[in-house]
Parts: C-alpha cells; structure tokens; sequence
C-alpha cells in the first residue's frame, strides 16, 4: 500500500514578512538593551569594587563583565537564528541559540573560578580593608533595580519568542540579582565591623555562578541531544491514539529546535484502506498534534498494519503493493480444516505482455502463499485495466430502448426508478436504478443486481456491459 505522509509549515509559515521583519527587529533591540545594561553594570561594580577594595563588588563585575561577553554573543545568536530554514539547515538556524547559551555557562563558570579562587585565599589569609562608604550601596541599589528589569524583559523575550538565548540570558541576570543581594550583605557586615563578610560575600556570588552556570549547561546540552520533554510526547500520544483510534502508532520522535517541536508520526493503517483514506487520517493527525503542541511541524506516515488484519486485507494489500498491479478485486478465500485456496482478480496496464503480467501474477501469488502457513494454494486471473469508454452523441435507438425497457419490467414486475441506456464505443450500455426491498441485506440486493444482469444480456445480447445500481424502496 502506498505511504500517506502530510507535512505542516513551521509556525513562521503562518505569518508575514512583515511581522517577521518586526519581531526580528524588536529581538535585536532586546538584546542591545541587554548588552548596555551590562556594560553599564560593569563599569559600575567592577569600578567601585577597585575604588573601595571591596572583591564582592569586583566579583559582581566579573560576573556582569562575563554577561556583557554573553549578551553579544545572544545578539549574534539572534541575528543567525532568525534566519528560515535551507538546503543546508532543514531545521532552521535556532540551535545557534543554544551554542550561545553553553558559551555563556563557560565564560560564567571560569569567572566564578577566579572568584572562589580569590575568596577563599582572603579567607585563609584574613580580612582586608574595604570602604563601605554610602555610595557604595547606592551603586547596589542601582544594580538590582537594573537586575530586575533585565530579568523581566529577558523572561518575557524568552516566552515570545521561545528564545534559549534570551531564557539564558535571564538565568545570567537572576545570577546577578542574587550576587548583588549577597554584596548587600557582604557590604552591610563590613559596615558593622565584619571584615571577612567581602570576602564571604565573593565566595558566595562565585557559589551562584556555579549553578547557575550548571544548569544552563545542562539545559542546554540536552537541547542539544535533542531532548524530547516528556509532558510534550504524553500530549502529542493522547491526541494521535484520540484523532486515529483504529490506527497502530508504531513510532512517534520528537525534537525540539528554539522552542518548535518537530514530530515524526508513523501509524499503522488497516492494509485494504485506500491511499485517500490513509491521507485523510494523517491529516486528522496532524491537526490534532498542532491544536496539543501549536508550534509543532509534523510529519506522519502512514504504513499497511499487517498483524492483526485478516486474511482477505492481507491478500488486498499484497497484492497491491506490487508495482505492476494497478488493481486486485473479487478476491475469494476457500478454506478447509486449516488451510485455505486463496483465488483473486489482478488488474495491469492493457499494453503488458503476457509474460510480463504472468510474472507479476507469480510475484504476487507468491507474496501471499508465504502470509500465513495454512495458504495452500493462490490462483490469479488476469484482466487489463479499463481505460475511459467514449460516449457516442447519439442516444439510443428508440426501438431497443422501448424492447429493453420492456424487458426490464417485465424481469422486476415494476418500473425501475431509472433506465438510461446509451450509446458507445464498444457497444449499447445500460444504466439501471431498481428499488428493492428497505429490510433486504447488502446480499439479497446483490443477488438481485447480478441476476437482471444476467438476464438483461441473455435477452439483449448487443449490450456491452449493465451496471445495476440498488436502493432502498420505501417502506
């Protein structure tokens, strides 16, 4: 059977150059205001840190000096990682933003080294002169209130636009937040007449750009190692197992680029649905995996589900599956204690040799002899397939018509509801409508239909074919 796959545009697909050109710009600016506040913050710390001997301020500088580093390459991530997908990225560019954010971690982590480093041997050597003057702590209360609005803008960014980088950026600035704090304190014991509360201070912000170094590495890294979250795969299966309830989901993948989710679907159809049919249910899919996961590009194939099928879906599929078949009907099933005939129709282009159609049938016959052990024996008949039948502009002759439908009546002991007969290349065809019994089964109804087909041709021989089509009557 032949695969149904769909795809679904990425989200960028749904909107505007404009709109995208706007977000673009309103990301680059974002992450400018980032990159001078940090500039800003270092020129601070890291100049009255020297002016006051304090290491918690220079510390603080270090870190924000680390953040100015990170923040441009935030900016280059953004500029590379809005750019659409290509030949060469089919994902898209927004991995870009998770290389920025591990080199953020490790330019934080190896401040936070010569942090600690410098804390600590103050420590073990004692305290040293710090002026805590009253400045001082106004340059920290500007340094939190910059913190803070840093941290607020990031996050937000960071939900806009699914942004690593800018969620980095506010893990950094967080980092910042809590060391200007532990500066505060530091200070604020220094004041009192703790000497050591610098140099504790210093151990501590080196403490927090640590963690908050390892776990944007690890954040990062698994983003990296294509991390599927496992909230988003238990939406995604609950909406494929409610949208195709008949369908096998044999393998669901899940990867997740700057925030978009791409998902590789593959279900297991019933083998004897059509192409169509399986298009259709992947579409169904598909939706339903966009209304779980808004953001997600999906992919989903769709594959014949052989186990489980019966005999008769096994040999439909089989035979279809081969590339000279065009079509498989009237396929038939005689079994006896176990074992089973299997006999069927094949279809192939009319202009196939005959050896070419006998080796396809042998193909085929084959395939299905080896579905299961108790297929005894598989028996093909072989037909070309129809091409169109041109319709001649004249209608039938008025005298056959009239005898015909003569006939017709005569056979039903009624009038059909319809009796078209027409004119064609290959001869006078009959198009009859009959009304049978509301309560009948499909079988009676075809008894019927074959049997005045039968009669129709015995009566009438010039007709070149008679398609009966039953209703129900009233009643």
């Amino acid at each position: 059977m032949a695969a149904a796959d769909t795809v679904t545009p990425v989200a960028a697909g749904d909107r505007t150059a404009e709109e995208i050109a706007a977000d673009a710009r309103l990301q680059r600016r974002t992450a400018l205001w980032s990159l001078a506040a940090a500039m800003v913050l270092v020129v601070l710390k890291l100049g009255t840190g020297l002016l006051t001997g304090s290491l918690a301020l220079v510390s603080a500088g270090i870190e924000s000096s680390g953040d100015v580093i990170a923040a441009f390459l935030t900016l280059l991530a953004i500029r590379l990682a809005i750019k659409p997908a290509d030949g060469d990225h089919n994902y898209g560019h927004r991995r870009a933003e998770n290389i920025a954010a591990l080199g953020e971690a490790a330019i934080v982590f190896v401040g936070g080294l010569i942090i600690g480093f410098e804390a600590v041997r103050l420590l073990i050597e004692g305290g040293h002169d710090v002026d805590a003057s009253w400045y001082v702590f106004v340059v920290i209360g500007l340094a939190l209130v910059i913190d803070v609005s840093r941290i607020v803008i990031s996050l937000r960014a960071a939900r806009r636009w699914e942004s690593a980088a800018f969620r980095s950026n506010a893990f950094n600035f967080a980092g910042d937040l809590a060391g200007s704090v532990a500066v505060l304190i530091g200070l604020a014991l220094v004041a009192s007449g703790v000497q050591q509360g610098d140099a504790i201070a210093a151990l501590i912000v080196a403490l927090i750009i640590f963690v908050a170094a390892g776990r944007l590495t690890f954040e990062n890294v698994r983003a990296l190692m294509d991390f599927a979250p496992e909230d988003q795969r238990t939406a995604i299966t609950a909406a494929i197992l409610e949208a195709a309830p008949h369908a096998e989901l044999r393998r669901l993948r899940l990867r997740e680029v700057g925030g978009q989710v791409f998902a590789d679907v593959t279900l297991g159809v019933s083998p004897a649905t059509t192409v169509a049919a399986d298009h259709e249910t992947a579409d169904r899919v598909e939706a339903a995996i966009r209304a779980a996961v808004p953001s997600a590009d999906v992919v989903v194939h769709a594959e014949p589900q052989m186990s489980g099928a019966d005999l008769r879906e096994q040999v439909l599929a089989t035979a279809l599956k081969d590339p000279d078949v065009r079509d498989a009907h009237d396929i038939a099933i005689y079994t006896d204690r176990g074992t089973a005939i299997v006999a069927l129709h094949l279809k192939l282009d009319a202009d196939s040799s005959l050896r070419d159609a006998h080796t396809a049938a042998e193909r085929v016959e084959a395939q299905i002899a080896a579905l299961r052990p108790g297929v005894e024996a598989v028996h093909t008949h072989l037909e070309p397939i129809e091409g169109p039948v041109a319709l001649r502009p004249e209608r039938a002759r008025g005298g056959d018509a009239d005898d015909l439908f003569a006939t017709v009546v005569a056979l039903l002991g009624a009038e059909p509801l319809e009796c078209d007969l027409r004119e064609t290349d290959v001869g006078p065809v009959l198009f009859l409508t009959v009304a049978t019994d509301a309560a009948a089964g499909l079988l009676a109804a075809h008894d019927l239909a074959s049997e005045l087909e039968r009669d129709l041709r015995i009566a009438h021989p010039r007709l070149a074919d008679v398609v009966v089509h039953t209703e129900p009557g009233p009643g």
